[in-house]
């Protein structure tokens, strides 16, 4: 087995896993050694400014650095870090990129939203029997969603600019949101929706929904009511529609100091959750899906699987 470091820069969170592995891609054996995440908002003003901020590069750098002291205290022999939608869109990546090597000894690398995707669909389905395919794999990141359809792999795929974080600039800016924002949010929601229609052939006739990322992760920990995160009582729940809308209902009512008293809520997700929850609750309406299923194994697993492989054709 080889060991490996997953690192996933994302918008809203930095995410590391380390796991020994043997094989690679959906064949592969995966044995997880440590999983951590850290709120660090990379893309924090990155929608309006399309610059990360100072403060932000500085945040994930921090994180970055406990995630090299982790890597180097397990002995991991390949490292493989991906950047997603915040840094597509900063022209001052290079800025983080540069100091990002010198933490990890690798340079992290720009992928694009489809092969986000791919990553995600081989994180989140890998370890499935087969019964409930096709898939429909959703992964509701900070700045971006990914949708993407398959059942052993990918059949279609896009990736939309829509998120937690992005929604929440672009239109939700009173605490709590109004009316208004919330309809106007929703409103994008949906047109971005009937794009997925007609650039993921299959979208429709999938058997199974498969939730990942942050948002579907905390909506479904504050619909169990976790006081502390378990990822055994999360992943493979079943959070129905109705659920959902219940729980979308009430954190959209909320003011950010009451919100953040719900159990299952980070405090790091309080104030970009409702935007979040719109993307979820949206597309289970569009879809016509009853429930979704929660999968904790996501993009990291998937980059984990593909490290090795991704490193001998450098």
């Amino acid at each position: 087995m080889t060991r490996v470091a997953a690192i996933d820069m994302g918008t809203n969170s930095t995410r590391l896993l380390i796991a020994d592995v043997e094989g690679h891609g959906r064949d592969a054996r995966l044995v997880t050694i440590d999983r951590r995440m850290t709120i660090t908002r990379l893309g924090a003003g990155v929608d309006k400014e399309r610059r990360l901020h100072p403060d932000a590069i500085s945040r994930t750098l921090a994180a970055l650095g406990t995630y090299g002291a982790a890597i180097r205290a397990a002995n991991v022999e390949v490292v493989r870090a991906v950047a997603t939608s915040a840094a597509r869109d900063a022209a001052n990546r290079d800025e983080l990129f540069d100091s990002a090597c010198q933490l990890l000894g690798v340079r992290p690398e720009l992928i694009d939203g489809i092969e986000e995707a791919e990553l995600s669909f081989l994180g989140a389905t890998a370890e499935l029997d087969g019964n409930g395919a096709p898939y429909l794999v959703v992964d509701i990141g900070g700045g971006s969603t990914e949708f993407v359809v398959g059942e052993a792999s990918p059949n279609g795929a896009v990736s939309i600019d829509m998120g937690c974080v992005r929604l929440t600039e672009q239109f939700l800016h009173s605490d709590p949101p109004k009316a208004e924002e919330l309809s106007a949010a929703i409103a994008y929601v949906r047109d971005q929706l009937e794009r997925v229609d007609v650039e993921v052939p299959g979208v429709s006739s999938a058997k199974t929904l498969i939730g990942l990322a942050g948002t579907v992760s905390t909506i479904a920990a504050v619909e169990i009511g976790l006081v502390d995160y378990d990822r055994d009582q999360i992943h493979g729940f079943k959070l129905t529609h109705a659920a959902a809308e219940d729980v979308f209902r009430t954190l959209a009512t909320e003011s950010v100091a009451q919100r953040r008293h719900n159990p299952g809520l980070d405090p790091g997700r309080v104030d970009v959750i409702v935007g979040g929850a719109i993307v979820l609750v949206s597309l289970m309406r569009h879809f016509g899906c009853d429930e979704m299923l929660v999968s904790e194994s996501d993009i990291l697993d998937g980059i984990a699987r593909t490290a090795v492989a991704s490193t001998q054709s450098k």
